[in-house]
């Protein structure tokens, strides 16, 4: 079969189309015709040797989410046949070959029947960012409709989905963007009020949004420094969930607000083998979600081939995508 393959880390120049030898179908799992996939930020981490510790051996086939039409079903699958329109991360990490190739192998737990009102390439935008922030609202902060919630990055590759996710259960819903610009977009997906992070300082909104008591659940997509504002922007008691904690932070203000701090790594069951029908399950519950039109995937209008790899991983490192960079086979 033909797959974009990496030899070695480095810049998006690094894909080789190339011919490999199908995978072949073993118990647990489904074999994929990839119809679409899309590029996340650990893709090119991976690609680049910044997280060479989760790579595939060499020749590596990259990118966990996948779309695509189940074409062979192990025997011991039940909830899948020949023929379901699928969707899911399920690769593209040590111990997995991804969805850069005609076909996929992918554990059945990771996977479930793909929303029916996407289109293959749109529900390839959302396997890997809608199960980060549905781990992040529901299953760690505990998200519910009496809460206000704060999503640091509301129109990025998480940030944009769990704003809708928010409203979805009834959330007074707040968010934080860098271009005046995307106050019309975040407002679309769900947002009450709209923060410009560059001009106006955590204190100042915090005053003006909850009279200074704090945010019940904030959610930081960005770290860094920002984790530090996320700690000073939730109430007392309230909790504070973030996809980029490798930094060195002072919990003093955690302390005094008796706050609890959550880590969300999604790619864990897949690296760990451990709880992937978590993610399944999610996976299910979101394309529920989406035909009940409550939920979409915000996709960038440039839009790649399987050939145009490189350009596709090239232009999300860019900075100039709105949305989700997808890729079709």
């Amino acid at each position: 079969m033909k797959a974009q393959v990496i030899n070695s880390f480095g810049s998006p120049s690094v894909f080789e189309l190339s011919n490999v030898d199908k995978p072949t179908l073993k118990s647990g799992h489904v074999l994929i015709k990839v119809c679409a996939t899309s590029v996340n930020q650990i893709d090119c981490k991976i690609r680049s040797g910044m997280v060479a510790a989760i790579a595939p051996d060499f020749p590596a086939i990259l990118h966990g989410d996948v779309a695509g039409v189940v074409e062979a079903v192990a025997d011991d699958v039940k909830d899948f046949k020949i023929g379901d329109e699928v969707y899911g991360c399920a690769g593209g990490l040590k111990g997995s070959s991804g969805a850069l190739a005609e076909w996929m192998l992918a554990d059945a737990k990771l996977i479930a029947k793909k929303p029916k009102s996407l289109s293959m390439l749109a529900a390839a935008a959302l396997p890997l960012v809608s199960i980060t922030a549905w781990e992040a609202l529901f299953t760690k902060a505990k998200l519910n409709n009496n809460n206000n919630v704060l999503v640091h990055g509301g129109v990025g590759g998480v940030g944009h989905v769990a704003l809708q996710l928010a409203k979805w259960c009834g959330a007074k819903v707040f968010t934080t963007v860098l271009k005046p610009e995307d106050f019309s977009l975040a407002k679309s997906l769900g947002a009450d009020d709209v923060i410009n992070a560059k001009e106006e300082d955590v204190e100042h909104y915090v005053n003006r949004l909850t009279e200074g008591k704090g945010f019940d659940v904030v959610f930081d997509t960005v770290g860094g420094a920002n984790l530090d504002k996320s700690l000073f922007a939730a109430a007392a008691n309230g909790a504070v969930v973030t996809t980029a904690a490798r930094s060195t932070h002072d919990l003093t203000p955690m302390h005094n607000k008796a706050l609890s701090l959550h880590a969300v790594f999604m790619l864990l069951p897949i690296l760990k083998n451990q709880g992937r029908d978590a993610h399944g399950k999610i996976l299910a519950q979101i394309a529920t979600i989406v035909d009940e039109k409550k939920l979409k995937p915000l996709i960038d209008t440039n839009q790649f081939t399987f050939e145009q790899t490189a350009d596709a991983h090239a232009f999300l490192e860019s900075g100039k995508a709105q949305g989700k960079v997808v890729i079709g086979m």
